[in-house]
């Protein structure tokens, strides 16, 4: 099975967020899905499959714990990789849960069509923000469809030093996937950072993720009064990305490099 490894929402290798391609020839079970996930140990990995239609696949995601319904990182990856190895400049993903995907090559860049979710007010549980590291939030929403906690805090330096304590995070809260913690970007070359931590559903922190500019990119459009924003994930890797928000939906942009490509064997 032909795969690869791509590093996304980064022009240089071995920063941004690694993600796995696969391209099986024949559908494989969730349970052979999720042990190459496992055995890639990265955040995500991509299973990807022609279409009887042109320019047209079916993606799925898995991280080394389960199957997620939807990855920015990995959507970019895998539109890197056929970009390169085919002459479409637009391709459309259908994932697990019919989403489509619209994907466009403009340069160097990969524009990605995201639909747009709203969230609703939640509180944040002392024990989660003790977990976390921190004292205090600015504000708290809940994305239902991603089942993702955000929290606003006011510093971005203090957001990139956080160092949670993994195993009192997952124990502060059940029923989620992830808590994402973001904030104002203070310089002229971001509008906003971010991070999001996720070991209820995969690893400990996803360096770079696409996926939460679903309700993000709303929730600061909204708040900065802006369409279009640039967006930074203060991870140890880091990451960046452009946005456009649209109605109903919202344009991701950036880059991915190709770091390895070969066969994987798949035993039966």
């Amino acid at each position: 099975m032909r795969t690869y490894i791509v590093d996304a929402f980064t022009k240089e290798p071995f920063k941004g967020n690694p993600a796995g391609v696969c391209f099986p020839k024949k559908g494989l079970s969730e349970e052979k899905m999720l042990k190459i996930a496992q055995e890639f140990g990265l955040s995500e990995t991509a299973f990807v499959q022609e279409t009887n239609k042109a320019g047209t696949y079916t993606i799925r995601y898995f991280s080394p714990k389960k199957e997620i319904p939807l990855c920015g990182h990995a959507t970019l990856a895998s539109a890197k990789v056929i970009f390169k190895n085919t002459s479409e400049n637009e391709i459309h993903f259908i994932t697990a849960t019919d989403v489509d995907l619209f994907i466009k090559k403009r340069g160097e860049e990969i524009v990605m069509e995201f639909p747009v979710y709203d969230t609703t007010a939640a509180t944040a549980l002392p024990a989660m923000l003790h977990a976390l590291g921190l004292t205090e939030v600015t504000n708290t929403v809940y994305s239902p469809k991603n089942k993702i906690i955000m929290l606003e805090i006011s510093d971005a330096n203090l957001l990139a030093a956080l160092r949670p304590d993994y195993n009192a995070l997952i124990s502060s809260y059940s029923g989620i996937n992830g808590v994402l913690v973001t904030a104002s970007s203070g310089d002229a070359e971001y509008d906003f950072h971010y991070r999001y931590f996720w070991p209820w559903a995969g690893t400990n922190e996803d360096p770079v993720t696409g996926g939460v500019q679903t309700f993000l990119a709303k929730y600061w459009g909204e708040k900065l009064g802006k369409k279009i924003m640039k967006a930074y994930q203060s991870s140890a890797r880091t990451g960046y990305m452009s946005l456009e928000l649209q109605p109903e939906k919202v344009l991701i942009i950036s880059q991915a490099v190709i770091v390895l490509e070969g066969e994987l064997v798949v035993f039966d």
